[in-house]
């Protein structure tokens, strides 16, 4: 069993003034050119990354002087970091089950979660084997809510409850738990916060008077990731204590506490895009953007890079929403506002159809993503705003525009098509569209010579990327043979 002999108070034993900066960082992944090709020889598609700080850590506030003194900071062991920023979902979960099991192989003192997450994606019994891997693992597993203004909702929030030490920035808020995991078939528990923690929230000072949080301090809080480091000093796990704060001598010979090293690890590569794309605003910008990219590359000719990147941007979406939860109401609506877009694309004018596909389109858009808990998916009102905007923009004004390219790329060299016969593709009065060859063409009638639905038809000149025709008999050509015929008589 764990028990904490000393959780230190140092949010008053050490001043910034004190403390001098000095990152040393080293990189486990070369991030260069070729990156997704080596993925599988350099282990990006499941490993992390490491920063880490030698006595120093200046990622989360943590300034410690690291001078060479009789007694040093580097002769402690380190301390691993993990950040658990977004959505929990299992990628998050897997980094943390890993960096658990890699700190306790690699000799590290214990582990500290900074948490900044509102929702857990993931299912209840991904989420109760993480609360038993973090309760039981073999060495202290701290967690700290910041920076200033970081959020624990929901199922991440009750990390803290089984933790060994845990802490809150200032401006940093936890709660909306929702129904509280059983762990052993005990539920977790927060002593007598349970009920105001399940359909509400706390901010640090309440938390502190409701004895939640398992590190005593003042009413500074922990504004920096490295109080976290001086509360796990004195924490005795299966007898073993541990030292995390050494004292050491500065240059004037004055005695200051330095902590011990600290060591920030984070997503590899492919593991961070795919948990970036795993958000409500990632997913449906990217769906939005790859959609009508794809529609845009079926009405014009060849294929080019807006296709590869609208295919591009809709695999990604989809990954993303395989992560999130999903309203299937809402999914048949946005890919219905494709298909009607997609009608009057092809038409070339946006009419009814354009209206009709806005509508779903906004409709889908506030319904795509189901509340997990209290938390509400739907991306932000910014990102509703510019999504539904510059939809409606690109296809009213851009995308008729964007489609003629379609009808204007074989422009050069189309006198061959004057004299060619065709038919009509439904009535055509003055315009519409004719099969010339097996291909239709907009066209419209020569003098307003209204041509019924078939009626056979010559094409007599062309106007930019429209075809002038007339009717087979009747036309304006056979007037004027007919003139000519009678002048020939006459002399």
């Amino acid at each position: 069993m764990r028990t904490r002999d000393a959780v230190r108070n140092c949010a008053n034993s050490i001043d910034e003034g004190d403390l001098l900066v000095r990152p040393h960082r080293m990189r486990r992944w070369l991030l260069a050119l070729g990156v997704t090709a080596a993925a599988p020889f350099v282990g990006l598609m499941s490993g992390g990354e490491m920063v880490r700080a030698a006595g120093a850590v200046d990622h989360a506030g943590l300034h410690i002087d690291h001078r060479a003194t009789a007694t040093d900071s580097t002769e402690l062991a380190p301390v691993d970091v993990v950040e658990v920023s977004g959505l929990l979902d299992d990628i998050l979960v897997d980094e943390i089950t890993d960096s658990i099991e890699r700190a306790a192989a690699n000799g590290s003192q214990a582990v500290v979660l900074q948490l900044n997450s509102r929702a857990s994606v993931v299912s209840d019994e991904r989420f109760a084997e993480l609360l038993t891997q973090v309760a039981e693992a073999p060495l202290p597993i701290g967690v700290w809510v910041g920076p200033s203004g970081a959020r624990a909702y929901g199922a991440p929030a009750q990390l803290l409850a089984v933790a060994d030490v845990t802490a809150m920035a200032p401006g940093a808020r936890i709660g909306y738990t929702g129904t509280l995991k059983k762990l052993n078939d005990v539920a977790v528990s927060f002593g007598m916060a349970d009920d105001l923690l399940t359909n509400g929230s706390m901010g640090f000072l309440e938390a502190r008077e409701q004895k939640v949080l398992k590190f005593s301090t003042d009413d500074r809080g922990v504004p920096v990731l490295r109080n976290m480091l001086f509360a796990l000093d004195g924490l005795t796990v299966n007898g073993k204590q541990l030292n995390t704060v050494v004292d050491a001598l500065d240059d004037n010979g004055q005695v200051v506490r330095e902590a011990t090293t600290a060591r920030f690890f984070k997503l590899g590569l492919v593991p961070r895009l795919l948990h970036t794309v795993a958000s409500p605003a990632s997913a449906y910008l990217l769906i939005s953007v790859g959609l009508a990219l794809l529609i845009f590359e079926l009405f014009t000719a060849g294929i080019g890079v807006a296709g590869l990147v609208g295919a591009v941007c809709t695999v990604l979406a989809s990954v993303g929403m395989s992560y999130v939860p999903i309203n299937v109401t809402g999914l048949v609506l946005l890919l219905l506002a494709m298909v009607a877009f997609a009608v009057d694309v092809q038409v070339g004018v946006p009419r009814l159809w354009t209206g009709v596909g806005l509508v779903f389109y906004v409709i889908s858009s506030f319904m795509l993503f189901e509340p997990v808990g209290a938390h509400v998916m739907r991306p932000s009102w910014i990102t509703l705003a510019t999504c539904i905007g510059g939809m409606a923009l690109t296809f009213i004004v851009g995308m008729p525009s964007m489609t003629r390219t379609r009808f204007a790329t074989p422009t050069i060299g189309r006198e061959w098509l004057i004299g060619r016969e065709g038919v009509a593709v439904g009535a055509i009065s003055p315009n519409g569209t004719v099969r010339i060859d097996g291909a239709e063409w907009r066209a419209r009638t020569n003098r307003a010579t209204p041509l019924a639905d078939a009626q056979g038809l010559r094409v007599v000149a062309i106007d930019g990327v429209t075809l002038e025709v007339e009717p087979l008999e009747g036309g304006a050509r056979d007037y004027r043979e007919m003139r000519k015929s009678g002048d020939a008589g006459s002399e």
